[in-house]
């Protein structure tokens, strides 16, 4: 019990307050039973720390373990919670919870058996937490989503500058003047690619530390981020889908084909032939890299949306996967990607018959460079092109970078 005390004690001391996640004020941290999740690398652990530190003025009330620690290869968690509990601790943050086998069963037991203890768990893999809530947790438990650092969250942590939260609605209305106000004071378009290449991932800020300022850091950053996508495709879909290891090897190639060639509008029959597999396995492997945040899966605004529906589009989930994955990234899947990963967020995308993508059924948007114009949604009501490579639009054309501003 004391090396979980001394690792919570230190990891308090070396957390960092200056910079809070957009997720961390839409929290209800008084309910009694909270589960977030979301990619690993997007900043889970240190947004709970940071609420210990601001919440707990005796920091021993609370207590953050993370379930893959060496102590719990002979104890269990409910071993940590009587512990916890009978020592006068009224709140539990629990990480990687994923790692644990029986995880559900142990939570749920705790929340029934400790009335005052309130918990909070996350979870690396989103895939076991998705399968783990469909059972008795779903009626018990809070569920939150942490995406990745938004544009707008990029410029504050690079304390270029602090910008508000905009709605989608306001960008549309009012985007020339905002545009012309941020960009008196910022050069964003230099801010915007670099965080098209590294910066959704809070962890590129260690990989800057480590090595200073050499132009190394890119070599360090995509490792690692090769490091998570390798857990995911080998460890954790295995585990949930109880696919073989040939259907592993399967998914690499998958995200290879997409690399390629992504915004990969599916011939789902070609795509069988190269990797050799049944129509219904490349569905459910795209099925499970979506919900693992590897790629997106779009739909036409009419289609249902199951394992076995075949999208009309795949884009990778961010941009930095993409330069993570192929070193040739093609601009006009950047600029869908981008959009993808910002809008996606707070609102529902589908595949139009005509433009790139439909927002929440009501906006049309065709999206390119700094020259495309209107041809392709010409004379469609509530429709917008998104360039790349301007600072300030006009009319129904804006710039690309001020969808980063929506969470």
């Amino acid at each position: 019990m004391d090396r979980l005390f001394k690792t919570y004690g230190r990891l308090l001391a070396e957390t960092d307050l200056s910079f809070t996640r957009y997720l961390y004020e839409k929290i209800n941290w008084d309910n009694r039973l909270i589960v977030i999740k979301g990619a690993k690398g997007v900043g889970k652990t240190t947004m709970l720390l940071q609420h210990i530190l601001r919440t707990f003025e005796d920091k021993q009330k609370a207590l953050y373990a993370s379930l893959d620690h060496i102590w719990f290869a002979n104890h269990t968690v409910l071993d940590l919670a009587e512990y916890h509990y009978t020592h006068g601790g009224t709140h539990l943050f629990l990480d990687e919870v994923h790692k644990y086998k029986g995880w559900q069963q142990e939570i749920k037991n705790i929340y029934d058996s400790y009335p005052q203890l309130h918990l909070v768990v996350t979870g690396s893999s989103m895939l076991k937490l998705e399968e783990s809530l469909m059972g008795d947790l779903s009626r018990r438990h809070r569920q939150y989503t942490l995406e990745g650092l938004s544009f707008r969250e990029y410029l504050q942590l690079e304390r270029v500058a602090e910008l508000p939260v905009l709605s989608l609605e306001t960008i549309l209305k009012d985007h020339f003047m905002l545009a012309s106000q941020i960009t008196s004071k910022v050069k964003v378009l230099q801010h915007f690619e670099k965080y098209l290449e590294m910066g959704y991932y809070p962890f590129y800020r260690e990989e800057r530390l480590r090595v200073g300022a050499s132009a190394g850091m890119g070599d360090g950053f995509f490792d690692r981020l090769q490091q998570v996508i390798e857990t995911i495709v080998t460890s954790e879909i295995p585990s949930v889908s109880n696919i073989e290891y040939d259907s592993v090897y399967k998914a690499k190639q998958l995200l290879a084909v997409l690399a390629e060639s992504s915004p990969y509008t599916l011939n789902i029959s070609g795509l069988c032939t190269t990797l050799q597999a049944s129509r219904n396995n490349v569905l459910k492997l795209i099925d499970l890299m979506d919900k693992a945040a590897l790629v997106r899966r779009l739909y036409g605004a009419d289609s249902g949306m199951n394992i076995l529906t075949k999208p009309e589009k795949v884009l990778f989930y961010n941009t930095n996967l993409m330069h993570c994955l192929t070193p040739h990234v093609e601009d006009g899947t950047m600029r869908e990607t981008y959009f993808a990963s910002q809008v996606g967020v707070g609102h529902k995308l589908s595949m139009p018959s005509q433009g790139d993508l439909v927002v929440d059924g009501r906006w049309l948007f065709e999206v390119g460079g700094k020259n495309k114009g209107f041809k392709q949604i010409k004379g469609i009501e509530n429709s917008y092109v998104v360039s790349d490579g301007i600072d300030i639009g006009h009319g129904e054309k804006i710039p690309l970078w001020l969808f980063g501003l929506l969470y």
